[in-house]
């Protein structure tokens, strides 16, 4: 937005951001490509204590504590379920065997048996954990066997003292991953709770503020000015709560419990903050990225705010907004690639237990 709107900000009566500068090169990467096919789960991570293990090995310890957890496993099942996958393929989805077995495929080494599924059940993480723990369960008595034990039960391993020696890190991972230091956010590639991805902002064809001019001032649904990153960022945060069409559940004006507009971008946090909501320095899917003014190039006054779109495991992230470019590329969606360092804090959405 070009700076002579900045003044009639503060009078309109619904706040907006006007984010019209350019982010520094210096800070952002590179335009972001469009996202890849491959969508699987994102996971961020920020662990303190688990040391010399790589995203890949993280998100499949995620995984198999998630299909644990759907099984109504105890953490000390999840914990055996990590060991075994530690002892037999490092936490990687190996499409090989060995050996004893060259037809064992996938992070649990499963045999081409027909007993653990097609090849490509084998090779998924999550279906091969949830068939691992569905074995587990099977066996009787497991929870009172030594890990290990219960373990080669399961897998009919030579030596049933093999995963022995895996179970102290094992139990170092699932305590680490339970302390919510990792998340796993779903796909990589739509946002949670939407049914597309990329450009599906309703308003997009609506006339900005600045197009109607300062006598006829356009608002959308949300109580926001059409496409403004602020409105773009409300889009997604009704969206992702089940709320996609008219009466939005999250407006403008009834966001803060404490009756205070959620306003232009420098107020998000504080919003966030007032709700309730958790926030934090770690990009994940569907958060909505919060830079306060100045930052990485964002207005001097208002700040701006956009979405996570996709975490990368180079530590960078692929934001999605509006309203992110100078003229005459304002106020329509863009695409960008940044390091998780620049924004001042991703706003996070509550999950189901929070939300109660």
């Amino acid at each position: 937005m070009q700076r002579k709107s900045l003044g009639l900000v503060a009078l309109i009566v619904v706040p907006s951001l006007l984010f019209g500068l350019l982010f520094s090169v210096l800070l952002l990467l590179a335009p972001a490509k469009p996202a890849a096919a491959d969508c699987g789960p994102t996971v961020s991570v920020a662990i303190n204590g688990v040391d010399g293990y790589s995203q890949e090995q993280l998100k499949n310890a995620a995984l198999i504590m998630d299909a644990g957890k759907a099984l109504k496993l105890p953490r000390k099942g999840q914990m055996v379920s990590v060991m075994v996958a530690l002892g037999e393929s490092g936490l990687r989805v190996l499409d090989y065997g060995d050996g004893a077995g060259p037809d064992s495929r996938g992070l649990f080494q499963q045999r081409g048996n027909g007993a653990w599924g097609s090849y490509a059940d084998r090779m998924d993480p999550a279906i091969s954990a949830t068939n691992f723990v569905r074995a587990l369960q099977a066996v009787e008595g497991w929870e009172l066997l030594e890990p290990t034990i219960a373990a080669s039960k399961v897998q009919r391993n030579a030596d049933p003292y093999h995963y022995r020696k895996y179970w102290p890190e094992a139990v170092k991972l699932v305590q680490a991953l339970s302390d919510g230091k990792l998340s796993l956010e779903g796909s990589g590639c739509a946002i949670p709770g939407q049914s597309g991805a990329g450009d599906d902002y309703p308003w997009k064809d609506s006339p900005t503020w600045s197009q109607v001019g300062a006598n006829d001032v356009s608002t959308s649904p949300l109580n926001m000015y059409y496409r403004e990153c602020v409105d773009f960022a409300l889009w997604r945060v009704n969206q992702q709560m089940g709320s996609i069409s008219a009466p939005f559940k999250f407006l403008n004006g009834t966001f803060r419990p404490d009756g205070e507009r959620l306003g232009s971008a420098v107020t998000w946090k504080a919003g966030w903050d007032a709700k309730g909501w958790p926030t934090g320095t770690t990009p994940r899917v569907g958060a909505v990225v919060w830079y306060a003014p100045g930052v990485g190039g964002a207005d001097p006054r208002f700040g701006h705010v956009g979405v996570v779109k996709k975490v990368q495991a180079d530590g960078t992230y692929v934001e999605e907004g509006y309203n992110g470019n100078p003229p005459p590329d304002d106020h329509n969606y863009y695409t960008r690639t940044v390091r998780s360092t620049v924004p001042s804090a991703f706003l996070y959405l509550p999950t189901p237990e929070e939300k109660k």
